[in-house]
């Protein structure tokens, strides 16, 4: 029987390099994403998904998701928690309603979501076990300006985790975090300036940004056997940038 993964946010970016992944490995697929059109468009690249539009920070609409991958599918068998918005600004200009906005989407959503699946991924955890990856962020393990919202939702996500793990473990389904680092997203490359890109070459050790590719083979991973014994762990993929710390540019020339 073909396993089964949802994954959230997979209209565009690394969801849907995820999708494609699942998929190019012979899984059935199914994908959540607020924005309807560009979850239309996505579809086209996506054949024999099962597209669902919706918010995963609703917990009147999260219920539903399962009932029509049930439907579709029969069952889950790993749950990638991929949605997530961004809000960059000063702590003094931060409003409480961006505070909540990112909340609700990056913190919440995971939480809803993974409480949803858990009827369903314990179904069939008695074979190979089932999976959940959180996408978190290297934002959540180092400080940076600007990012005191997103930055502390996915520090949250990284707990959340592990209190999953911790719980969880006894119906053999293993939870793990993925922490992307600098992706070259489309939208990554249309508001970094050239100061900000080379900056960020500089400060990571394989001096380049990530793909969105290279996140999507961690994150199967994770979902796959090969992970069978992790669970409670945080993957970084940062060419290293967490690890170097914050560094003076002007010195490593």
């Amino acid at each position: 029987m073909k396993k089964t993964a949802l994954v959230t946010g997979a209209a565009r970016g690394i969801g849907l390099a995820t999708a494609k992944r699942f998929l190019q490995e012979g899984w059935n697929v199914a994908v959540v994403d607020i924005d309807g059109p560009e979850l239309e468009k996505a579809g086209a690249e996506l054949p024999g998904a099962l597209l669902i539009e919706g918010d995963v920070s609703k917990p009147d609409q999260v219920p539903g998701f399962y009932e029509q991958i049930e439907a579709a599918f029969g069952g889950l068998n790993a749950l990638v928690n991929n949605a997530g918005v961004a809000d960059f600004g000063p702590i003094g200009e931060t409003t409480f309603e961006r505070w909540r906005r990112v909340m609700e989407t990056n913190l919440d959503g995971v939480f809803l979501m993974t409480q949803a699946a858990i009827p369903l991924l314990k179904r069939h955890a008695s074979g190979d076990g089932g999976a959940i990856v959180n996408i978190a962020s290297i934002s959540g393990l180092r400080a940076s300006t600007l990012r005191v919202a997103y930055g502390t939702s996915k520090a949250g996500v990284i707990q959340l985790t592990l209190q999953q793990a911790a719980e969880l473990g006894d119906h053999n389904i293993r939870c793990n975090a993925i922490a992307p680092g600098p992706v070259r997203t489309k939208l990554a490359m249309a508001v970094h300036t050239q100061d900000i890109i080379d900056a960020y070459h500089d400060a990571i050790p394989l001096n380049r940004y990530g793909s969105e590719e290279e996140i999507a083979n961690a994150i199967f991973f994770l979902c796959s056997q090969q992970a069978s014994y992790i669970t409670g762990q945080l993957l970084s993929v940062d060419g290293g940038f967490e690890g170097t710390g914050i560094g003076l540019p002007a010195l490593r020339k």
